[in-house]
């Protein structure tokens, strides 16, 4: 069974956090969700990285703010500056020691640029590897959902004012009601050529759980975040990047420009498949994971250094 912490932050937010594997381990896992989902989106990866490592590496998952088991938050604190924050809070309290590896899904991976973007030193001093799913250093630069650039246009004005509105909701959730109604579009927007319905369930019963406040108020600042320049700073990381070729969200470009600033990734396309990546095709997910993990074990460990 995992270890369950409750990580309260200076803001009085509690953090949902689970880990497994020893707390000295010489290299540590971390995966991070995207928007509006929660811990439970990696259940694929975690059995994969319990059953190659055989427990020697840490893992750790945790719910956002405003998402999942984790307390909402005040408004002004729906950015990702702050989840860049929250990341290192989570390293601190979760992997106090050894070397990390950072794997961000959608928002998640944008947390990961910010946390590097902020805390450059306590990047440098922990950080061995990165892996981005389905995710971008661009803001909504690509996203077109599939559809032309005028409709596209439209649909983020819509998407913008809409969120505006739920911003103001407070910790209220979606009804479930109207969730299972939305699955279909749930499952356009987010999944490619195939897809299990156990993963809309997964993923509907995730929204259910994010607060209204953090489902509109993180919006503004996801489709304006721009790295491009910090992942170009962080040198010959192993790293990986992995897009599905049908992603409405963060299409191929986004990976492409990824790979194209961090030069030791491998960049991996994958034929028919949407944003949920990790559960559409968890095979090339998790060898990517596993490869770069390998890589930072390979490697001699650096002289420690103290965290913070």
């Amino acid at each position: 069974m995992p270890e369950q912490l409750d990580l309260r932050l200076p803001d009085d937010v509690r953090l949902h956090v689970e880990c497994t594997g020893p707390a000295d381990a010489d290299v540590t896992v971390v995966l991070l969700h995207g928007w509006t989902l929660d811990g439970r989106s990696w259940h694929r990866q975690l059995a994969a990285l319990r059953d190659a490592t055989a427990g020697s590496v840490r893992v750790v998952t945790y719910d956002a703010r405003g998402h999942g088991r984790s307390s909402c938050m005040a408004l002004p604190t729906a950015t990702l500056a702050q989840l860049g924050d929250d990341l290192a809070a989570v390293l601190d309290e979760a992997a106090p020691t050894g070397r990390v590896v950072l794997v961000g899904h959608s928002m998640g991976g944008m947390t990961v640029m910010e946390y590097a973007h902020r805390h450059p030193e306590h990047f440098a001093a922990r950080i061995a590897g990165l892996v981005f799913v389905a995710t971008t250093a661009e803001g909504h630069t690509h996203t077109v959902y599939g559809l032309s650039p005028r409709i596209a246009r439209l649909i983020r004005l819509a998407e913008t004012t809409g969120a505006g509105v739920l911003a103001r909701c407070g910790s209220w959730r979606p009804p479930r009601a109207l969730l299972r109604a939305l699955r279909p579009s749930i499952r356009w927007m987010l999944f490619g050529d195939r897809c299990d319905p156990s993963d809309i369930r997964l993923v509907t019963s995730a929204v259910a759980r994010a607060s209204l406040r953090s489902i509109g108020g993180f919006r503004a600042s996801i489709g304006a975040q721009h790295r491009l320049e910090t992942l170009a700073a962080l040198g010959q990381l192993p790293a990986a990047a992995l897009v599905g070729d049908r992603d409405r969200l963060t299409p191929p470009p986004c990976a492409e420009s990824i790979a194209g600033a961090l030069p030791a990734t491998e960049l991996t396309v994958c034929p028919g498949a949407g944003h949920m990546l990790m559960m559409e095709r968890p095979e090339e997910v998790n060898a990517a994971l596993l490869g770069v993990v390998q890589q930072v074990t390979a490697r001699p460990a650096a002289p420690a250094a103290p965290a913070g």
